[in-house]
Formats: C-alpha cells, sequence, structure tokens
C-alpha cells in the first residue's frame, strides 16, 4: 500500500471552490488569495460557487481528510491559494498525450480559488506500484509544460519541503540545525560532499510524483495532484525513484534503470538528499519512515559516482 504522503509545515501543502454567480467584490478577492481553507466539511457557499450538490458529497481518503467528493467535483482545501490558482490556469486546457489531467474547475463566477477551497473534475482510478508507468507519464507531463514560464511564488515559498529542496541544491545552509546531529545528518553531510554542478535546464517539474497518478483499468493514468518546484524534469524522476525504493517496495534496480543522461548520478543524489532532509527535519516523521529513507539513501550510493 502506497502510504500518505506528508504535508507541508509552516505554509503546509496542498493533498487530495460567493452564491449565485454574483461577482466578488474586490475585498473578497484579496481575502481569497491569501486566507488558507479551514479544516473540515467545505462551507456551503462553496459548494454553491462550484455548483456542487452537498447531499452527494463524500470525504475522500488521503488529502489530509480535506479533499471531498460531490458527483463529478472534487472540492479541496488549499494552503496557498496563488499557487493553487496559478496550477488550475496552467492545467485548465493544456494537452498532456497519453495522461488524463484532473481538470480544474472555475467557480460560477469564474474564480479558481473560493475562501481557501479549488475545484476539479474527478477521475477514476487508485494509486498502484506501476513505477515505469508513473515515470512514463511524468515525462509527459513535464515535456506538456516545458514553456511554462518560472512562477514567482516558487522562490517566495519557505515551507518545510522547499526548505529541503534549496539545501539539497547548496542553495541555503542548515543554520537552525534542523538536520540534528545524529547519524542521518552525518549521511546528509557526507551525500552533500560528492555535490557537482548540473547542466539540465530547470523548468516546472512535479516534485510528487509517487502516489499522485491514479490507474484505472487500460485508461490511461491520471494525475491528480501537481507540486510545482523549479527543477530539471530529471530530477523529479529521480525523486519518484527514491520515493519507490523506500515506500513503494521497488527494485533497487530501478534507479540505474532509469538513468537518462550524464547528470543522473548528481540529479539522483539531490533527490535523495531532499527526501532525507525531509524527513530528518519533519517533527512527525515516523521512525520507520525515517530507517526507511536512511536505508534507501545508503543502498542507491553506488548509482550516485
Amino acid at each position: 500500500m502506497l502510504p500518505a504522503r506528508y504535508g507541508r509545515l509552516v505554509t503546509a501543502r496542498p493533498d487530495e471552490r460567493v452564491a449565485g454567480g454574483v461577482a466578488a467584490d474586490a475585498d473578497q478577492n484579496r481575502l481569497d488569495a491569501v486566507l488558507p481553507a479551514r479544516s473540515g466539511r467545505p462551507p456551503d457557499h462553496v459548494l454553491t460557487a462550484f455548483n456542487a450538490a452537498g447531499d452527494e458529497l463524500d470525504r475522500l481518503a488521503g488529502g489530509r481528510g480535506r479533499t471531498w467528493r460531490a458527483g463529478n467535483t472534487v472540492i479541496k482545501a488549499v494552503d496557498e491559494p496563488v499557487e493553487a490558482s496559478w496550477l488550475a490556469s496552467v492545467l485548465e486546457q493544456r494537452p498532456v498525450p497519453g495522461v488524463r489531467i484532473a481538470r480544474p474547475i472555475r467557480s460560477t463566477d469564474g474564480r479558481w480559488v473560493v475562501s481557501g477551497w479549488t475545484a476539479h473534475r474527478y477521475v477514476a482510478g487508485r494509486t498502484a506500484p506501476r513505477f515505469d508507468e508513473i515515470r512514463v507519464a511524468g515525462q509527459a507531463l513535464h515535456t506538456a509544460i516545458s514553456d511554462v514560464p518560472e512562477p514567482r511564488f516558487l522562490r517566495e515559498r519557505n515551507d518545510l519541503t522547499s526548505w529541503a529542496d534549496r539545501l539539497a541544491w547548496g542553495e541555503v545552509l542548515d543554520t537552525e540545525e534542523r538536520l540534528g546531529h545524529g547519524h542521518g545528518a552525518t549521511v546528509y553531510r557526507e551525500l552533500a560532499a560528492l555535490r557537482r554542478p548540473v547542466v539540465s535546464p530547470s523548468q516546472v517539474a512535479h516534485g510528487d510524483l509517487f502516489g499522485t497518478v491514479l490507474f484505472a483499468g487500460d485508461a490511461d493514468p491520471a494525475v491528480v495532484d501537481v507540486t510545482p518546484f523549479w527543477r530539471p524534469a530529471g530530477w523529479a524522476v529521480a525523486v519518484l525513484a527514491v520515493d519507490a525504493v523506500a515506500h513503494g517496495d521497488a527494485p533497487i534496480e530501478v534507479v540505474g534503470d532509469w538513468a537518462d543522461g550524464s547528470d543522473w548520478p548528481q540529479l539522483m543524489r539531490r533527490a535523495a538528499l531532499f527526501r532525507l532532509a525531509a524527513s530528518l527535519a519533519h517533527p512527525r516523521t515516523p521512525t520507520d519512515d525515517l530507517v526507511s529513507m536512511l536505508a534507501t539513501v545508503e543502498r542507491v550510493d553506488r548509482f550516485l559516482r
């Protein structure tokens, strides 16, 4: 079974959208741009805004308990309204050959976010350890969005996963000693010491493919949630490799099988550093998950040179 993904801390990340079609005033739009949604059931005015029937509302598994389905509409709480609106505008009509996309839904007055809630079309499927197919779906997504400019909010995002990513790339230092002083911190320092420059270009990359791609029989795989980073597309595949080995019982050979280009060892190194830093710094990382991540980093080491 695929594990639940960590949520972001501080500003938190989305995990799995006022009434009557009346246009929102400027104050409401400003509030929707900065206020995160509360947990629990979507308010009635949010359901109305997205033409969702409250009597059909069912909570979906995962999504930190903040994702609901009403018929063919999925409504979820978000903690980063600006990011959610940007992502919806990117994915609204963009074709991704061979991949089903959970297309975003506008509210009756044209907004992507209403009081901290967004909506998208329901797509059928379940997570499954079909890692080669997840990789191919991710590559198709990255090809489709390769021309999207870097959004400013990615540079300003200061949650735990963004910090762990920047630390992995050597863009910030662990000045607050969030990695601690134990064995994990030692492993991290040894891994980071062998970083070398990467020449692959950065683009918008989905940094959490593991657990966000669904399968339904012979239908194309579906991507239901995108966590954007500004990194090479190959790095996103490397993160998938780390997650698949650490949490999905994938064979270690996927690390070698998925090697693509001279940057692959360094992309894998940064992916391992990214996930290890997040595991070490997260205050609620289960012990078993941390042990699994440390074991994975040690097992992939032979592919990193």
